[in-house]
């Protein structure tokens, strides 16, 4: 048997140990990084409130923060791996609102980003935050890595 250090088939990680943190990385550091200017700046937080007028939303002064927010710490939560299947379900929703209050009206490519968030937020729902989470560390290696679908008996 080789060292363990070598990198071999039994020593490296498998494609479905990578996929859940691939996706979590890719999807934390995507929301942090398109929602931190609104959340350090409040004359970009009203330019966004000003958006979410543009296109017709309800109480735009509350759901601009709110979205923004929530984008913010989901990121945060994505990238430790922290309620993952939580954080996933929330930008289920915001992705969807997104998609058909917003993206409609717009070009192609604009919904674009909404619409990989929105893929990557049912992938990790459906996936958990996989074997290197937080959420492996409190709930468990069964609960953590099991996929939603064989959530139930």
């Amino acid at each position: 048997m080789p060292p363990s250090f070598l990198l071999t088939r039994d020593t490296l990680p498998s494609g479905a140990d990578l996929a859940p943190l691939a996706l979590r990385l890719f999807a934390g550091t995507f929301l942090i990084y398109m929602s931190q200017d609104n959340v350090l700046s409040g004359e970009r937080m009203s330019e966004f409130v000003g958006f979410l007028r543009q296109f017709g939303f309800p109480a735009p002064e509350v759901l601009a923060p709110l979205s923004v927010y929530a984008q913010f710490a989901a990121g945060i939560a994505l990238l430790g791996g922290v309620m993952t299947r939580v954080a996933a379900a929330v930008m289920i929703v915001n992705f969807v609102v997104a998609l058909t209050m917003v993206h409609p009206s717009l070009p192609f490519r604009e919904a674009l980003d909404p619409a990989a968030m929105l893929a990557c937020s049912v992938a990790l729902l459906l996936l958990g935050g996989g074997r290197w989470s937080v959420d492996r560390v409190i709930l468990g290696a069964r609960q953590a890595e099991r996929p939603i679908a064989a959530a139930s008996p």
